[in-house]
């Protein structure tokens, strides 16, 4: 799956502009703020068309504005900062959504945060195994080193796999071909953290098409009206 992964995720950007392009909104969104963090070595662009068609269905949208992201946690402040303010300016919660590393980043900024989150959804991201062998490991290494970043720390490894007590999507696919797919799913789902199995690559996560269609059925609920996937839209309880 390795050694496909380029080729599959190319082969999904070229589908899904057309997607976008004719895509029918159904039913215009309510038009709460929904960040996009980018992956391990990626940046606001891979996520230009998630937030395209994002805004064509009604909802507002910004990336992390923070450059590559390059696994510095330190950044993880710098975003809550920025929640923070849009909070502020905007009176509501808002939605996180992150692809790969940048799920297991959304989850930590959820975390202090719960008030200000909507809801959570992760593309393939590693939170319930972040140390398994991947084939991300080596370049994390090689940066880690040539920028000094310090040991994880073992409280905060060891709360990654926790649930975040707001609405969490985590979709995955076996596909993968970075990081394990068992890694990137609750261990035990309820009513509000729920894994959503998918067909695709993990670099190509953002632009393919079913991804898109799952996270345009899950951003309309909110901590007060959530149903699990597929399931008929009724209430089943709040938080």
């Amino acid at each position: 799956m390795f050694f496909t992964e380029m080729f599959r995720a190319l082969w999904e950007l070229r589908k899904v502009r057309p997607f976008i392009k004719n895509y029918k909104v159904k039913e215009k969104a309510d038009g709460h703020i929904v960040m996009v963090i980018p992956g391990f070595l990626a940046s606001d662009l891979s996520t230009k068309p998630l937030r395209q068609f994002l805004t064509k269905i009604g909802y507002k949208t910004c990336g992390w504005e923070l450059g590559t992201n390059l696994a510095d946690l330190e950044q993880l402040e710098i975003i809550a900062n920025k929640i923070d303010r849009l909070y502020e300016e905007n009176g509501q919660p808002i939605s996180l959504i992150g692809w790969s590393l940048g799920g297991v980043y959304a989850r930590e900024l959820a975390r202090d945060r719960t008030e200000k989150i909507r809801q959570i959804i992760t593309l393939g991201s590693p939170f319930a195994g972040i140390e398994e062998p991947n084939n991300a490991t080596i370049t994390f290494n090689v940066i880690k080193w040539f920028r000094g970043y310090p040991e994880l720390d073992e409280n905060f490894i060891a709360q990654l796999p926790i649930p975040v007590p707001v609405p969490t999507t985590a979709i995955y696919s076996k596909k993968d071909g970075i990081v394990p797919w068992q890694a990137c799913i609750e261990k035990v789902e309820d009513d509000i953290h729920q894994n959503i199995e998918t067909f695709g690559s993990h670099l190509g996560m953002g632009v393919n098409i079913d991804v898109l269609n799952i996270i345009a059925d899950r951003l309309p609920y909110s901590k007060r009206n959530w149903v699990k996937y597929g399931e008929e839209r009724l209430f089943i309880g709040a938080i």
